[in-house]
């Protein structure tokens, strides 16, 4: 069932009044996949975590937020201390809701496994190239998933993460995404009002995410390359899919949306790195434009920059005939202004639907947006990296992968890209990289 989610915020009470009718539903419904969404008879729903940095620590604390009857039950990660940090920060906040022992805190590649064995709803939030492998690998043991986005970084992850959410379908099973504007209120009324007309026909789109580098910290002494890697995973390519896919997939979900789901014809981008060579920031470009032409001669301009001491925007500017809108401004000028009033956390909301869902028996699946917004950020970044006009057909034709398959990665193994003689990264340069 594909259903796309509910803007409106509902309360917790709505959960707590949930009758043993729709609990019983959704033990009945599931019985296509050989177990519960949660134990018979029992009104908790027990979760598991796979990866354990902040965006997912931040999944976890909503989950238990959106339903009482959560439980954390297994953590996995590269490093056992990320795992015992996060596990004594939620027993700080919501210490009735975790269930973690020692013996369900897994380190190392294979650890989804045990986590996905050990749950009914499994949160993904790790290394992107992993996204599309561990929903998979999830969806498969009939576990609900929330997977954060991007939802893979090339084309052969997103056509296994595509498989995935339609196994999900054919399994009655939740698949939420982290593309969490669908989720905002704000957002879907400033939609909506451009789909009324309020701007009139869309002529262009910007989308902007200029900020300074995230989630960069020095190496620790005693952490092998891999493990190095693996820490910084934003700054290499094979880990991260770089910041077109990373940053402006929010952008794009943003933009497909008020064009009614379109996906563009063609793109050319141009990217490269201009002030940030130091080792710490591994081998991803530091700015990027992409130019992408949609059927109906809609030009959508992306900008996304990594660079410290310059000028930094987040946003999304639709410009229309009648005049102009701000989706994540919540706002409309020109003929027919207007401005959003109310407030909305979309990163709760989705976690209420979700577990709402799962109550119900009434599965939410957000694979088919969530799978094209992140292949609009992929032909992008591809783009940027060869210098070539990149398009939608050559995408979905194309079986290309960044090396090493994630099923192939496991600790102690060396990683793909290695430091050169002044501990630099060598980065892809276009005009001479071929990669399609």
């Amino acid at each position: 069932m594909n259903q796309q989610p509910i803007i409106n915020e509902t309360s917790r009470r709505t959960f707590l009044k949930t009758s043993a009718t729709a609990a019983t539903a959704v033990a009945v419904g599931a019985v296509d996949i050989g177990r519960s969404a949660y134990a018979a008879g029992s009104d908790t729903i027990k979760v598991g975590m796979i990866g354990c940095g902040g965006r997912n620590g931040g999944a976890v604390l909503q989950a238990m937020t959106a339903d009482p009857g959560v439980r954390l039950v297994a953590m996995c990660d590269i490093f056992m201390d990320r795992i015992k940090a996060q596990r004594e920060n939620f027993k700080k906040q919501k210490p009735d809701q975790v269930a973690v022992d020692d013996d369900h805190c897994f380190a190392g590649f294979d650890g989804y496994k045990k986590v996905i064995e050990s749950s009914d709803v499994v949160l993904i939030a790790n290394a992107a190239k992993f996204h599309p492998f561990h929903t998979m690998a999830a969806i498969q043991a009939g576990r609900h998933v929330f997977t954060e986005k991007p939802h893979g970084t090339d084309p052969a992850g997103l056509k296994l993460m595509k498989a995935a959410c339609e196994l999900a379908k054919e399994k009655n099973l939740c698949v939420v995404s982290g593309l969490h504007s669908r989720y905002h209120a704000g957002y879907a009324e400033t939609v909506q009002r451009i789909h009324d007309g309020a701007i009139g026909e869309i002529v262009s789109i910007e989308e902007n995410f200029l900020r300074a580098p995230y989630g960069v910290s020095d190496r620790k002494a005693g952490l092998t390359e891999l493990e190095w890697q693996c820490s910084t995973q934003y700054h290499f390519v094979w880990l991260s899919g770089d910041d077109v896919v990373q940053s402006l997939v929010h952008n794009f979900d943003r933009a497909r949306w008020v064009l009614k789901e379109q996906v563009p014809l063609k793109c050319h981008g141009l990217g490269g790195r201009s002030t940030m060579f130091e080792p710490l920031y591994g081998n991803v470009f530091d700015h990027h434009s992409v130019v992408y032409e949609f059927a109906n001669g809609v030009r959508l301009y992306a900008f996304c920059r990594t660079t410290t001491g310059c000028y930094d925007e987040s946003s999304s500017l639709m410009f229309g005939t009648k005049g102009h809108a701000s989706i994540t401004g919540s706002r409309i000028w020109g003929e027919n202004a207007w401005q959003w009033q109310g407030k909305c956390d979309p990163y709760q909301v989705e976690h209420d639907r979700l577990f709402a869902a799962i109550r119900a028996g009434k599965p939410i699946n957000n694979g088919d947006y969530m799978v094209k917004s992140t292949m609009v950020g992929v032909m992008g970044q591809l783009s940027c990296y060869t210098g070539k006009e990149v398009t939608w057909e050559q995408m979905n034709k194309s079986d290309f992968a960044y090396a090493p398959k994630p099923e192939d990665c496991h600790d102690g193994m060396e990683p793909p890209v290695k430091p050169g003689p002044d501990g630099s990264y060598p980065v892809y340069i276009p005009g001479k990289t071929e990669l399609l």
